[in-house]
């Protein structure tokens, strides 16, 4: 009911398919000026108070867009921003027809035993993608493979590696951050993908090889994985 509530403030939303509900948006793929589009909305907590709520949603929204064009900026693929409705907190991105999800491709790969070779270059890729990103000081907040798409390349091209989902992410110059932000990938990588300890090691070699402040995130790294581990022996 207060989705369909919602849908008639915003009647285009109403002609656009709902593909995911999170704690903090829904998602639908619909078209936008004629192009396939994905359209992320940020909806009210009702929990919150009114204004609290809407400064708080302007503000993640803004940041998320923010990021977004950061990384373009610097380089790294993520979704073309079509357009942003501040007043209904909506985001429209580029539909990445045809591109499957990094979480599905090292599961395929796994599954057929293909060559290895080919999950470490993509490892490789992934960890200099990160340090460009954190080298421009932004925090993904919630990486994941399941957050990082393969787009294929046209003819013979080896697959483009773009990053989506930036709602949680902010800048910081802070080591503990962007040591946070590998941490989560870490555990998000290994409970995922079983046995690919190797591949994760790769992955942050390459990160250290490819960034310019990479000694002071690993060490960060390096606590925030003891500060998890004694966590988890205290429950």
């Amino acid at each position: 009911m207060a989705l369909e509530v919602e849908n008639a403030k915003l009647p285009y939303l109403s002609k656009c398919r709902l593909i995911k509900q999170g704690a903090e948006a829904r998602v639908y793929r619909g078209t936008f000026l004629g192009k396939p589009t994905i359209i992320k909305e940020r909806f009210s907590k009702r929990y919150r108070h009114p204004v609290l709520d809407e400064k708080l949603t302007h503000r993640r929204t803004t940041q998320e867009v923010r990021s977004i064009l950061r990384c373009r900026k610097a380089g790294i693929s993520t979704p073309v921003v079509y357009f942003v409705d501040y007043t209904s907190h909506c985001i429209f991105l580029e539909d990445l027809e045809g591109s499957i999800t990094v979480r599905d491709h090292i599961a395929s790969s796994q599954e057929s035993g293909r060559d290895p070779v080919c999950l470490n270059t993509l490892a490789e890729q992934i960890g200099k993608i990160l340090a460009k990103m954190h080298d421009e000081d932004v925090v993904h907040g919630d990486l994941t493979t399941s957050n990082m798409l393969l787009r294929q390349g046209s003819g013979d091209a080896k697959p483009e590696l773009v990053l989506i989902d930036f709602g949680l992410s902010f800048y910081s110059a802070l080591p503990e951050d962007k040591g946070v932000d590998l941490y989560v990938l870490e555990k998000a990588f290994l409970s995922t993908h079983p046995n690919t300890e190797e591949l994760f090691q790769r992955l942050l070699k390459s990160y250290t090889q490819s960034s310019k402040k990479a000694a002071a995130v690993i060490k960060k790294l390096d606590e925030v994985r003891l500060r998890g581990r004694k966590r988890s022996m205290v429950g």
